[in-house]
């Protein structure tokens, strides 16, 4: 089964290092988010990756081309520009490195890779987020329920602490960062079955596959949610970025499973 990741979009929230290089090739512990996330389906078996590039896509073509001398002791001849590599410690990753377009939105940017998963069922995601999501039993629930897309639902704790005081400010409950309020977001971890590109029959360049293609998908009672209630983070804007940063150095990055 194919994972395709969304990797085009510009990541004007996190412009600090956008500006230079697209999101998923911002790094956590030297390495790309979008490398993470490849880890997270390797870890499950699943190495065959279709990316969706967009802007700065070269940078994350250029990548992968010289991924395995990154990755590798070598010798070279300058003089007839001879490589000899010696060892080598790289993923057993297949890359489709797919141009879906400069301003193109998230549902054009899905049917432009369809010729590339043959009809099949395949998994897709965001490049920009990461999780200790366990996909065989993802995909387990997909079969199970049968729907043409299962998409993986996650809880957001609270950004701030909870403070209750009586009414002379006697501090009677304070709790750190709460679990969220019960509602449950798209967390991206889609599988979806090809029946899906139906719903992209029409122009979909500026269409957002969130908000008109996966909409009509659970209006015609086409949509499962796979409920994840591990870790999860979506590196949206610098102080995520910061906060991986830090999970990854001190040793507790939740989604590091392999």
């Amino acid at each position: 089964m194919k994972v395709v990741i969304l990797a085009g979009g510009m990541g004007t929230r996190i412009s600090e290092e956008s500006h230079l290089k697209p999101k998923p090739m911002i790094e956590i512990g030297g390495k790309p988010i979008i490398w993470h996330i490849m880890k997270i389906y390797e870890h499950y078996g699943y190495n065959d990756f279709i990316v969706c590039c967009g802007y700065k896509g070269h940078v994350i073509k250029e990548y992968f081309i010289n991924y395995f001398l990154y990755n590798s002791d070598i010798t070279v001849e300058v003089g007839n520009n001879n490589i000899d590599v010696h060892y080598s410690n790289t993923e057993s990753f297949k890359v489709t490195l797919v141009d879906t377009g400069l301003e193109t939105n998230t549902a054009g940017r899905i049917k432009r890779i369809e010729k590339y998963v043959k009809g099949e069922t395949f998994m897709l995601t965001y490049g920009d987020g990461v999780c200790n999501i366990n996909i065989n039993e993802l995909v387990t629930f997909h079969k199970k329920n049968g729907k043409l897309a299962t998409l993986t639902s996650i809880q957001l704790p609270g950004r701030f602490g909870n403070i209750q005081t009586d009414a002379s400010g006697n501090v009677e409950k304070f709790q750190e960062k709460p679990e969220g309020d019960g509602v449950w977001i798209n967390g991206g971890f889609f599988v979806l079955e090809p029946g899906i590109f139906k719903y992209l029959q029409d122009d979909m360049d500026k269409v957002q596959w969130e908000t008109d293609p996966l909409v009509k998908i659970a209006n015609d009672k086409q949509l499962a949610s796979y409920k994840h209630k591990g870790f999860w983070k979506c590196m949206d804007a610098l102080r995520d970025k910061v906060e991986l940063e830090h999970l990854w150095e001190s040793n507790q990055a939740a989604w590091k499973i392999w």
